[in-house]
């Protein structure tokens, strides 16, 4: 059965209609009339996924990149490698099932490939723990990227998890040190590391994966620091406010594109990847064919050089516009201009801000 997301509703109507009229149990043939019907229905049905999907804001982004059949690492993992061999274990306390993780081929090439599972249905995402990784399963990952380098071997990662697991247990076998090792380890590679957002990016959980050569984002994936509802939680103490804290955090792919802190979007295909997984998988193929050939053409040093000097630049060009315009006020003449510009600015804080000092002065004294 199809899930649908609340602004497909009208996609929803038509879908059905169509699989009625396409159903071989009500009649033994269908007439010249009803497959005019099906084309029609089928067209309005491809220009009404067209026309919602060019317009989503940042909330609908965040539920189609979590939809229920959204295609997994595991459906990846299966339709793009071959001889994938599953290791297991991170040789110090146990599995991971929320993370994928071994050897495999790709257009003749050896490559490490990691994949954070969610799972397909309940039983087997309560088996992968909603793709929520433990501290072992970040060691396991370490200990096949330590392999893959020694061994001159691509890394692969694909991105989906709400985050890090965080509950008690994970918490005492040192879950943040298990994800800064990770960073670590990532950042420290000499071969290249390609990393895929293909659903959610959340938090440390996706980043101690993600510290890669070149991120690449599914069209409706999202990859931030916190969840929308966890940051509309802590900042305004309501879920309600997702949609205000999905806009600002710019956790699209196209936010992110501008931002630099990844460096190419997949474009799904209309609907998303849900309704076109093969679509989905070629798509990837490419992009990742593409930047595999490319980085055969660096040194092992380079490769290390590039992926350092490419988070050290995230942010470097963009000014505080709070503080700067290109850095003007610099000039000793605009000087007194731009310092009468910013108490004017915020002059209602500073006058709360001495109000406070004095209280504070004659509370003493």
């Amino acid at each position: 059965m199809k899930s649908y997301l609340e602004f497909e509703r009208d996609i929803k109507v038509l879908e059905e209609e169509l699989e009625k009229l396409k159903d071989p149990f009500i009649k033994e043939g269908l007439s010249e009339i009803e497959t005019e019907k099906i084309s029609q229905i089928q067209g309005e049905i491809d220009n009404k996924l067209k026309i919602s999907y060019s317009k989503l804001n940042e909330w609908q982004i965040t539920q189609v990149a979590r939809h229920e059949d959204r295609p997994k690492a595991k459906f990846f993992i299966e339709n793009l490698f071959r001889n994938f061999i599953n290791l297991s274990g991170d040789r110090r306390f146990s599995e991971d099932e929320a993370v994928l993780a071994g050897f495999a081929e790709f257009e003749g090439r050896s490559v490490l490939v990691l994949g954070q599972e969610k799972g397909e249905d309940l039983d087997s995402r309560l088996k992968r723990n909603f793709g929520m990784m433990r501290p072992e399963g970040y060691r396991k990952c370490i200990r096949l990227m330590k392999i893959a380098n020694k061994f001159n071997i691509p890394v692969i990662s694909f991105i989906d998890t709400p985050g890090a697991y965080p509950g008690i247990g994970a918490e005492q076998r040192g879950q943040a040190e298990a994800i800064a090792s990770s960073i670590e380890c990532c950042m420290s590679l000499t071969v290249p590391i390609i990393s895929i957002v293909i659903g959610e990016g959340g938090s440390g959980g996706a980043i101690a994966l993600a510290s890669a050569n070149k991120i690449l984002m599914f069209e409706n994936a999202i990859y931030s620091v916190i969840s929308p509802e966890g940051c509309a939680s802590i900042l305004w103490r309501d879920h309600s406010k997702s949609l205000e804290a999905a806009k600002a955090m710019k956790l699209t792919a196209n936010d992110l594109l501008k931002m630099e802190i990844i460096d190419e979007i997949i474009i799904e295909p209309i609907g998303g990847a849900h309704r076109n997984k093969d679509q989905a998988v070629f798509s990837a193929k490419e992009a990742l064919s593409k930047y595999l050939e490319e980085f055969e053409k660096y040194t092992r040093k380079e490769i290390f050089e590039q992926r350092k000097e490419k988070f050290l630049n995230i942010g470097k060009q963009k000014t505080f516009k709070v503080f700067s315009h290109q850095q003007a006020w610099i000039k000793k003449d605009n000087y007194f201009a731009f310092i009468k510009e910013i108490l004017f600015k915020f002059k209602k804080e500073l006058i709360i801000v001495i109000l406070l000092i004095l209280s504070a002065i004659l509370f003493l004294f």
